[in-house]
């Protein structure tokens, strides 16, 4: 089960993945207004059948440490996946 957030698209935007532990509807729940937060974020999902429960980010101009480190202080734990 994937949950999708989206907001308009922009004319540039890079896609960031991250490996977490967001395992379930309530998780996705806590971390949603802390990822809509983010300046830069446009569309956001979580794959909640993923093995790694895996993030996908479509943002502009956005660092991923600055993800990871926005959940990692709501207590989540975020890492980004390598190409």
């Amino acid at each position: 089960m994937a949950f999708d957030c989206t907001k308009p698209n922009p004319l540039y935007m890079e896609i960031l993945i991250f490996k977490t532990d967001i395992r379930d509807r309530k998780r996705v729940t806590d971390v949603e207004q802390h990822i809509e937060n983010i300046e830069g974020v446009i569309k956001w999902n979580v794959d909640l059948h993923d093995c790694d429960n895996i993030l996908r980010i479509e943002a502009e101009k956005l660092s991923p440490r600055t993800i990871e480190q926005e959940l990692q202080q709501a207590g989540y734990y975020c890492e980004e996946l390598a190409d």
